[in-house]
């Protein structure tokens, strides 16, 4: 069981940044791929970037990449999402996930994240 609490997001302008962070408790954080979500209004849910486990290897939607950075801090068993330039298409509902099992490396897919966060709301005004 893990459990995951978001919190960072806001309102901010176009061109500025957020910082985004997800605490996770209840099991040992070192050993699972983490990845952020986001779903956009009356869009589903895309995959924004991943981290691994071992040796914090990165993987980015093409969108992001350059401007999104995901890193982890696992003394502190958080994971983060720096946003930098933003625009308003950013502007979503944001989710970090955990791959318990980490069978495949790197994915993008839902199906291989198994714990979710309740989400946090980033706006990014024009």
């Amino acid at each position: 069981q893990v459990e995951l609490v978001e919190s960072g997001g806001g309102l901010v302008q176009a061109g500025g940044s957020l910082r985004l962070s997800c605490a996770a408790s209840g099991r040992t954080f070192s050993s699972i791929n983490m990845g952020w979500f986001r779903q956009a209004p009356g869009k589903e849910r895309d995959f924004v970037a991943a981290i691994s486990s071992r040796y914090g290897n990165t993987y980015y939607q093409d969108s992001v990449k350059g401007r999104f950075t995901i890193s982890r801090d696992n003394a502190k068993s958080t994971l983060y999402l720096q946003m930098n330039s933003l625009k308003p298409e950013d502007t979503a509902v944001y989710y970090c996930a955990a791959d318990t099992y980490g069978r495949n490396w790197p994915t993008r897919a839902e199906s291989e994240y198994d714990y979710w966060g309740q989400g946090t709301q980033v706006t990014v005004s024009s």
